[in-house]
């Protein structure tokens, strides 16, 4: 019997782009479980290293499944089909996953579905109500990318505005080392953001021409501007530690709901929505739903679970490919840019 004439549609997914490892399991289209092992040996190095990366995917991947598996109430022999992330992401950490998927689909003779990690952020809007409605923009911000993209279709998707330097979560990891904060910094600037002024100190926008992002400009006005104070007084960050968060946090956020503001008025959408790591930013989402109230947008902002990296948004992706029936060939090549 072709899978597609099957009762149900259960998929395993398997989420390993970078440093979490991560597994869900989804039936007709609604998550039943979604684990993710987290790996904080990267904490002591200020980023992930890539080869411990992998290495712990690999002691990881196995347990992670197995618990998405028992809190499903699924066994291996129910699946319709194993789904991946075959990119972007580190090379070592995305071979484990792929690896893993593609051995367990040729062992249980059942399709191997590929998904873009980026895609699967977009796609984590239709795990729960309410969802978007096609045609709509999405701003992707994570700690390798910073779009804008117009999705007309499940997999009908146009970039209209990008990075053309650094994405923003890694500027908000980068101006939390410029504040001696440990990593991963970026949710620390949020944390004390909230106890900030956000005007208490102003930093220049970006000048880049239509829908584009820069951030590197951005962080080096931040580091003369502290590396200035720090000569006046040496405990000026630890003092204003809260306002310097906050306004930080502030500019990043206008930058980037000026240009979705402006890609609002081209295109003439108003289903507008986020996604990423940098979605979980309480500073963003408080933007994201005030600017929509102001405009009259449907906004859509995903749960703080679908935000970071996951795999149920890799199985909502994989459940709309087994749809399509469209399938891997157990040769593929991941690691898609």
């Amino acid at each position: 019997m072709s899978a597609n004439l099957q009762k149900d549609i259960l998929i395993l997914a398997i989420e390993s782009s970078c440093d979490d490892t991560a597994a869900a399991v989804i039936r007709n289209g609604k998550i039943l479980a979604n684990k993710v092992a987290t790996q904080g040996i990267h904490e002591q190095y200020g980023g992930v290293v890539p080869e411990l990366a992998g290495r712990a995917h690999q002691q990881n991947i196995i347990p992670v499944v197995d618990i998405a598996l028992n809190n499903a109430g699924v066994t291996l022999q129910q699946l319709s089909a194993i789904a991946f992330t075959k990119g972007p992401g580190l090379i070592g950490s995305l071979m484990v996953g792929s690896s893993f998927a593609k051995s367990l689909a040729q062992s249980l003779e059942i399709p191997l579905i590929g998904i873009h990690h980026m895609e699967a952020h977009i796609l984590a809007h239709f795990i729960d109500d309410p969802k978007p409605s096609f045609p709509f923009l999405c701003l992707t911000v994570s700690g390798g990318h910073t779009q804008i993209v117009k999705m007309n279709d499940y997999f009908d998707s146009e970039i209209i505005g990008k990075t053309i330097d650094d994405a923003a979560g890694e500027a908000f990891d980068k101006a939390a080392k410029i504040l001696q904060l440990p990593y991963p910094g970026g949710p620390l600037i949020d944390k004390y953001a909230k106890l900030g002024n956000p005007h208490a100190y102003v930093f220049p926008q970006p000048q880049i021409p239509d829908l584009d992002y820069s951030f590197s400009g951005l962080k080096t006005s931040i580091l003369y501007f502290l590396q200035k104070k720090m000569k006046e007084n040496p405990n000026f960050i630890e003092d204003e530690l809260n306002h310097l968060c906050a306004s930080i946090q502030y500019t990043f956020v206008k930058h980037l709901m000026k240009k979705l503001i402006l890609a609002s008025e081209q295109t003439n959408i108003k289903e507008i929505s986020v996604a990423g790591g940098v979605s979980a930013n309480s500073g963003l989402r408080l933007a994201l739903s005030e600017e929509g109230k102001n405009r009259n947008w449907n906004t859509f902002i995903p749960a703080f679970e679908y935000c970071t990296d996951n795999a149920a948004m890799i199985a909502i992706a994989a459940h709309f490919k087994f749809l399509k029936g469209e399938f891997e060939t157990l040769q593929v090549a991941p690691f898609a840019r």
